[in-house]
């Protein structure tokens, strides 16, 4: 422990008696006598602060950085955009007829007006003979011809062709109605009668016509002659429509 001298505060007993030396006072010089290598060590000077004002330390907090997320990518798939096609305009001439209580609405096989000698004209006043009307019709207004315009904007298709007719044959009726509207013809079947080549030789009931009845076409009649059984045998059960009482 490095102690040189040790000197107890009391008399000890039994212990041997003190050397008188060692109870004198040491010089204040060799008392805080050092070493050398201490005496070279260099002193640190200790200067006092000044008071000044407390210093905050501002404390950074680090915002952690979220991680980045892959964002899903969504690719919708756009369907091609598909164009309704473009319907022509249905092309056909109807010329309307009255024969006694009857109207008949016929497909102008040229296109052109009925003339005397034509040969469809001649079948259609045999039909007429047979089921006991007269041969002679009467032309009601100028034919029906569609498309109504070559050029511009106009819807001419098949809806606008049908509501056309059909309300041409309805003016006419409101003048003089009829008990029996004959259709000869696809386009007056399908364009008045809202009807096909299925509904041939067979009574309609059209809203607005009333009471109709679909055959063939004239030009058809003439092509195959075997249709002519099946127009007198429809004939022959509507012809009660039609007949006065006092014939």
């Amino acid at each position: 422990m490095q102690v040189v001298n040790w000197l107890p505060r009391t008399e000890l007993p039994f212990a041997a008696p003190s050397r008188p030396e060692l109870l004198q006072a040491l010089e204040p010089d060799e008392a805080f006598e050092v070493s050398g290598e201490e005496a070279a060590a260099p002193v640190a000077v200790v200067k006092p602060v000044p008071e000044s004002r407390p210093v905050v330390e501002r404390a950074r907090v680090e915002v952690p950085r979220p991680s980045p997320v892959t964002k899903a990518v969504v690719v919708e798939e756009v369907a091609p955009v598909v164009k309704a096609p473009v319907v022509p305009p249905p092309r056909f001439a109807l010329q309307l007829l009255r024969a006694g209580r009857c109207l008949l609405l016929v497909e102008l096989p040229t296109g052109e007006r009925f003339q005397t000698r034509d040969p469809a004209y001649m079948l259609l006043k045999d039909m007429l003979r047979a089921a006991g009307l007269p041969d002679s019709p009467q032309i009601v207004g100028d034919p029906v011809r569609w498309p109504l315009l070559v050029r511009g904007t106009m819807d001419q298709g098949p809806e606008a062709a049908r509501d056309f007719v059909q309300g041409f044959v309805s003016a006419r009726l409101e003048d003089e109605p009829c008990v029996c509207l004959w259709l000869i013809g696809l386009p007056a079947v399908r364009f008045a009668g809202q009807a096909n080549a299925e509904a041939w030789y067979r009574e309609l009931q059209v809203e607005g016509l009333g009471s109709v009845w679909a055959l063939p076409g004239l030009e058809l009649l003439m092509e195959e002659p075997q249709r002519k059984a099946d127009v007198w045998q429809a004939m022959r059960r509507l012809m009660a429509r039609w007949k006065t009482t006092d014939e």
